[in-house]
């Protein structure tokens, strides 16, 4: 198989790309560390909410709990999208010239 960045005939990761582009995916995405700070607010407001609000507000200790894995599943799956958000966007991106086929 070929790699789906470089297209060269390379051992490939799951997800379809060779060491060297995930080598440089690797560096480019850390320039977008701060992508967890809004992760972690909308995971951490969702545990507030379902957590605390909702049981001063009357309902049971066992919604208390649902909204605490509500707001792990929230830390997740935002996670996830933008991994995927950042992988797209990186695929768009200039190869390096070293890529670059004559």
């Amino acid at each position: 198989m070929t790699c789906r960045r470089c297209t060269q005939e390379l051992p490939l990761s799951k997800q379809g790309w060779c060491v060297a582009c995930e080598r440089a995916y690797d560096g480019w995405v850390r320039r977008h560390s701060a992508d967890i700070v809004w992760q972690a607010l909308a995971g951490t407001a969702v545990i507030a909410f379902g957590g605390l609000v909702l049981p001063l507000l009357g309902l049971g200790p066992l919604i208390a709990a649902v909204g605490v894995f509500a707001g792990f599943g929230t830390l997740y799956g935002s996670h996830r999208v933008t991994q995927r958000h950042r992988r797209r966007q990186f695929l768009q991106g200039q190869l390096p010239r070293a890529y670059l086929t004559k």
